[in-house]
């Protein structure tokens, strides 16, 4: 039996966690991600089914946060749900079994890396990155934007200071590289 041993998007045993003067760069492993798109003639059974899981169905440019799932709006009648790794390993798998034929379920959790960047520089950083309007976006939001080239999904966890980025797993090393250069280029 093969003795493997998993390695975060970065290559490390450890999430990396970069710090700043007035920033904290941390690579967030622990997140099990899937995607949900609503079949056709099933919109609202999907819908449904979303505001029983999230609460809310979270809209155009908004994410929900309140729950252990958290969901955010990636395009019309589709959503990424989020939870902890920890406790939702099997994510995918419970929200098929959970729509049945109402949506499409897809594993994302390969696919995607996650940096949450926090402290007072974050707009800063940000401002360097994309062209999302990081002073304006509050709790909640969402925006899909490119980073480095990169499309990236962007939430707003807490205003002006904790900011969620998830971009393509297979260019982490390039994010991450993109957020190290504008962090120091604000201190």
């Amino acid at each position: 039996m093969h003795d493997l041993q998993p390695i975060t998007a970065l290559g490390g045993l450890e999430t990396r966690i970069d710090k700043f003067e007035r920033i904290i760069i941390t690579e967030n492993d622990d997140l099990a991600l899937a995607s949900v798109a609503a079949r056709k003639g099933y919109e609202n059974d999907c819908r449904d089914k979303i505001r029983k899981i999230l609460g809310d169905i979270p809209k155009p440019g908004q994410a929900t946060l309140d729950n252990t799932e958290v969901g955010f709006w990636i395009a019309p009648d589709q959503w990424m749900i989020k939870a902890p790794k920890s406790t939702h390993e099997l994510l995918a798998n419970n929200l098929k079994s959970f729509f049945l034929n109402t949506a499409s379920i897809t594993e994302q959790s390969g696919a995607w890396v996650c940096f949450d960047l926090t402290g007072s520089g974050v707009s800063e950083v940000m401002e360097r990155l994309c062209a999302a309007p990081i002073r304006k976006m509050e709790v909640g939001e969402a925006r899909r934007t490119t980073i480095h080239q990169l499309s990236c999904f962007v939430l707003c966890l807490k205003y002006q200071t904790h900011i969620r980025i998830f971009g393509p797993r297979a260019s982490a090393a390039t994010l991450h590289h993109a957020f190290i250069i504008a962090a120091k280029s604000c201190a």
